[in-house]
This record gives C-alpha cells, sequence and structure tokens, in this order.
C-alpha cells in the first residue's frame, strides 16, 4: 500500500484492539500520514482474510520492518512475500520470532526492550527544580543529547546526523519536548509525540551522566506523562532498556506498567 490513510483506515481494527502493544506502527502511520515529508520513502503492508486485517507491517527505509501482531498465518505470509532486502525488523514477542523463523534469514538482537503504557501517574519523590518546555534557543544542546541517547540507549555508534537534526526539529515545531531546569542548569529531557488513537508515545528520555541519580528524569517523565493525561490522551507509551534495570524501575514508579516485551533483530 503507498496511502497512510488508507494502511490505517482498514488497519485498525487490528492494531487498536493492542493499542499499547501496536504503539510504534499506529504512531509512525500517523506521522506519514500527517507528516509525509519526515519519512518520504516508506512501504506499507496489510493482510487481509475475509475482508478482516489480520496482519501488518510498516517500513520507513531505510530503517528496520515494523511489525504488528497478527495470525501465524498472516506473519508468515509478510515474512515471505515482501520482496525486498531488509536489514532487520521489531515487533513484539512472539510475532517477531515467527517473523524471522518464517523469513529464514540469521538474525541477532540488537535491542531488546519492554513496551509499557500508563493511565494514570504516580507522583515521584520532589526534587529541586522545575520544567519548561523546549525553545529553538536549546537546539544545539538537544542534537548533542539526541545524538548520545542514540549512542548509549539505541547501540548506534554512528547516528545519521542529518536523521536526528530533522527530529529534534520537528519536535521543536510541534512542541514536543520538555526540559528540567536546575539552579539556571538544563539537566534533563522528554520528548514526545507520535500520537496513536488515544494515546502518545513518550520517548527519547535523556540525562546526562553527571546529573543521574537525582530523580530529574522520574520528575519529568511524571510532569510530561500528566500533561498528556490531562491533554485528553487516555494512555502514555514508552520503550524502556531491558538490560537497564534503573530506567525500568523509574518508568514503573511514577505508573508505568509492563505490556509485553519487543525485539529489535538485525540480520545477518
Amino acid at each position: 500500500m503507498a496511502d497512510a490513510a488508507g494502511f490505517l483506515d482498514r488497519a485498525e481494527p487490528l492494531l487498536l484492539a493492542e493499542e499499547a502493544r501496536h504503539n510504534l506502527i499506529l504512531g509512525l502511520a500517523g506521522t506519514l500520514r500527517d507528516h509525509p515529508e519526515l519519512y518520504p520513502d516508506f512501504a506499507l503492508w496489510l493482510v487481509v482474510d475475509a475482508g478482516v486485517p489480520v496482519g501488518a507491517a510498516l517500513r520507513t527505509r531505510p530503517f528496520n520492518l515494523v511489525l504488528a501482531r497478527g495470525s501465524d498465518e498472516a506473519v508468515a505470509l509478510l515474512a515471505t512475500s515482501i520482496d525486498e532486502t531488509l536489514p532487520g525488523v521489531v515487533g513484539a514477542l512472539p510475532e517477531v520470532d515467527r517473523f524471522v523463523a518464517a523469513r529464514g534469514v540469521r538474525a541477532k538482537p540488537r535491542a531488546r526492550q519492554g513496551i509499557y503504557a500508563l493511565s494514570a501517574v504516580k507522583p515521584p519523590r520532589p526534587v529541586s527544580g522545575r520544567p519548561r518546555a523546549a525553545a529553538r534557543a536549546d537546539r544545539p544542546l538537544l542534537l548533542d543529547w539526541w545524538r548520545a541517547f542514540s549512542i548509549e540507549a539505541l547501540g548506534d555508534a554512528s547516528p545519521d546526523d542529518e536523521r536526528l537534526a530533522r527530529t529534534v526539529d520537528h519536535k521543536l515545531s510541534a512542541g514536543g519536548i520538555e526540559l528540567w531546569e536546575d539552579e539556571g542548569r538544563t539537566v534533563s529531557a522528554v520528548g514526545f509525540g507520535r500520537p496513536t488513537p488515544t494515546g502518545v508515545g513518550i520517548g527519547p528520555v535523556y540525562t546526562p551522566p553527571e546529573f543521574r541519580g537525582r530523580g530529574y528524569a522520574s520528575s519529568l517523565t511524571a510532569h510530561v506523562s500528566a500533561e498528556q493525561l490531562a491533554a485528553g490522551r487516555r494512555f502514555c507509551f514508552l520503550y524502556t532498556n531491558l538490560a537497564n534495570p534503573t530506567s525500568n524501575k523509574i518508568y514503573i514508579d511514577v505508573g508505568y506498567e509492563r505490556v509485553c516485551d519487543s525485539v529489535e533483530y538485525t540480520f545477518v
């Protein structure tokens, strides 16, 4: 399919049945529909059985395929019929493992993540400082922090600076970044966006090493999440690195609950 709006209209019964699980593919498809300039090269796949959507996938090239939960037959059909070279795939378990097996490729996990959802915020312990919206003047700092996050959290040794700049600029123009300030210093950042029909994605969350362990990220994540719920969102979603127990605890403490596990595979 080439029409993101049409894809969402037809795929939503499948994707909205588990909105938290599918927040990435829903958010990306919504971005393709509403902001096509961000990902000009993309592809969409939908498997339909007797008029009912039973499988879906999306790719913003040159990035990995994003897989939705579907029937075993639909996942296998996607794996065997997508006729292009894929660098990898990301999706929740167990469907992502079924896709890799049906694709018949060697794959290694690049990241194991937890998908979390929040519908009510638990206020964290008070910390010094206050939140504020990011402004255009913060762009140089945000570019540095987005790059550091990509290297540290995503394992990207050579981030695409042009793509990072495009992402930061879009979030700044949409008002999608909040910062925490303490004693005149900017000490933490939380991005948000990629909305789903009733939710919104939270991330990245980044605090430089010298400011960690002081509760800034917890307070800012709670603040941003509470703002989004107050604005009418039913849920906030985020991904965590399962290898980092500290970040997982931070989000659980402010009210996030684990929905499922996700794996990003790189094809060898």
